[in-house]
């Protein structure tokens, strides 16, 4: 199936590019490319226009198999204030010279640079997020984390804080489009922008990209809720019960009942889960071998 989303309108104020490569999260695109229609259907004249281009050919395939007809990304396409780059699973392992050279190029030209999922990958390899804060989707952090150093990585939901942003993918590119706009047009703009799209409330930055960790911990008891969190930010270095009981000021008896009572399992048994899974990932994101995941 092949769509085109590309703009039919006059030349506005802002301009953005969106640039995909191949299995590009299309939900993401479409979600941050109607925030902007959006914003043009209720202001009284536009103000964003956009381009979607790559360097992969005029007809790109998202992951979903679904097929769009782009630019070809080369310096004819128009200046712009915002470069969006859409990336997702494989693009960890995606190598295009001339998007570098590009990226470098708009970068310095003052364009404001967003890489978009693991889109975050190829900004990163430009080297325009050395030093800087970045957040990526949450399966790909820690495996971003081995590759890529010299960055200062967040779990939340996008970054602001420089020229370059970041963006975790997802309907967290709502988020970030709302935000870029009520930089631009005022919360009450954007609150507008956002009753449209039914997606209240706006989520701030540092929102974290997971509160059930795959389970619903709405209903559970805070003990157990950070107990959860305990084990989830020493993956690498794993806590033993007595010391997460000590952490918390419970008995070991205490955790380990109300932590099979909500959870279904062990505080043993999820450590072990989320050490299994975080591994799997490490060998999916990263060019690690299975012995230097173990270790």
């Amino acid at each position: 199936m092949e769509i085109d989303i590309s703009p039919k309108m006059a030349p506005a104020q802002i301009h953005a590019v969106f640039i995909v490569v191949p299995r590009f999260n299309i939900t993401t695109l479409i979600t941050m490319i109607e925030a902007m229609r959006i914003a043009n259907y209720l202001a009284p004249v536009p103000i964003f226009s956009w381009e979607i281009a790559s360097f992969d050919g005029i007809k790109i395939t998202a992951s979903n198999g679904m097929t769009t007809t782009v630019e070809t990304a080369d310096d004819t396409l128009q200046p712009a204030k915002f470069a969006f780059i859409l990336g997702s699973w494989g693009t960890e392992h995606y190598a295009n010279k001339h998007l570098i050279t590009w990226l470098r190029k708009r970068a310095r030209a003052g364009t404001r640079i967003c890489g978009v999922e693991l889109g975050c990958y190829i900004v990163a390899r430009a080297g325009l997020l050395d030093g800087k804060p970045a957040t990526i989707h949450w399966s790909w952090l820690n495996g971003f984390r081995e590759t890529f150093d010299r960055i200062d990585m967040r779990d939340g939901l996008f970054t602001l804080d420089s020229k370059v942003m970041t963006c975790a993918g997802g309907l967290a590119g709502v988020d970030l489009m709302l935000r870029l706009i009520e930089e631009l047009q005022g919360s009450s703009f954007s609150g507008e922008i956002a009753d449209q799209m039914l997606h209240h409330p706006i989520r701030n930055a540092v929102t974290p990209q997971r509160s059930t960790m795959g389970r619903s911990t709405e209903t559970m008891l805070p003990l157990v809720r950070e107990a959860m969190t305990l084990i989830e930010n020493n993956i690498e270095e794993p806590l033993t019960v007595p010391e997460i009981a000590g952490m918390l000021d419970v008995s070991q008896r205490q955790l380990e009942r109300q932590f099979k009572k909500h959870v279904g399992c062990t505080v043993v048994q999820f450590g072990l889960l989320r050490r299994l899974q975080n591994a799997r990932l490490l060998l999916i994101s990263t060019q690690l071998s299975i012995r230097q995941v173990a270790t």
